[in-house]
Parts: structure tokens; sequence; C-alpha cells
């Protein structure tokens, strides 16, 4: 007979029944601490530094390309996606991250620990400009777009 313990299991899916909150964490399987310097980014502190860049670019598109938020469909939508793949590009593979990123304490690095390379940047600005893969991500908290660049969002502070 079927009881309620074996439905909450299947609902809750199948890395409920096998992990241990004490030893498992996002990043264990990269070898990643659970919390502090170097630990994976979570969602929320990746969610604000796309937000501070995402509202940055629109000021520098606003100030430098002319755009407007009633522009709307008229061919100017593409300005702010642009100012941010050019910032994703140019600060990325100098300095290791975004003024998003730099704020809330995150840096891109390799799963080596070294700065990404230039491939690995724009493959991760291509995607992540494509925003579905930014959107799904793994068990360890890393988005398809950095997983496919063979990178990583780890916290500095």
């Amino acid at each position: 007979m079927v009881d309620r313990k074996d439905i909450s299991s299947w609902l809750e899916g199948p890395r409920a029944q096998t992990a241990d909150p004490d030893v498992d964490h996002p990043g264990r399987r990269l070898g990643m601490p659970r919390s502090g310097p170097g630990s994976i980014a979570r969602f929320g502190r990746r969610l604000v530094a796309i937000l501070v860049d995402w509202v940055m670019v629109n000021l520098v598109a606003t100030l430098l390309l002319g755009f407007t938020f009633a522009s709307g469909g008229s061919g100017g939508s593409w300005k702010p996606l642009a100012v941010l793949a050019v910032e994703n590009l140019i600060l990325l593979t100098t300095i290791g991250s975004t003024f998003g990123h730099r704020l809330v304490g995150l840096r891109l690095q390799r799963l080596d620990g070294a700065r990404p390379t230039v491939l690995q940047v724009v493959v991760r600005t291509v995607l992540l400009c494509l925003a579905v893969p930014a959107i799904i991500w793994d068990r360890d908290g890393r988005g398809l777009h950095d997983k496919a660049a063979g990178t990583v969002l780890v916290r500095t502070s």
C-alpha cells in the first residue's frame, strides 16, 4: 500500500532521499566550501548582482545610445542588452567581476580557481544574453551558462 511518506519523498525529488544536509551542500562536488569566501554564489546574491548590472546598463544605454523605455519595439530594445554584453566581456576578462558582482562580493573563476579565459567569458556572455541558460541551474547552483563555459561564480567575502 502507498502511504504519504512514499508520495512526499517522490514529490521532493530523488535528491531528497539521499541528501544529508550536514554533508551535502552546493559546490561540495566541485570541492568548494559550504560558506564563506570561495563558496558557490547563492541565488540571492546573483539576483541582486544582475539587477544592479541591468539598472546600470539601462542608464548607460539611455545616456550614451539614446535608449528610451517608450521606444518599446521600435528597434532600440537591443541597446541595453548590447551594453550588458560589452560590460560582461570587458570586466569579466579583466577583473573577474561586473559592477553588480563586485557590489555583492562575487567573482567569476574557472573550476580550478584561475581567471577565466576570453573564450570562456564569450561563451558565458552569449548564453547569459539568451537568458534561458542563466535561469536553469544544477544542484550546485551553477547556471547552464556557467556549466557550458566551465566557470563558477563564487563569493569573495
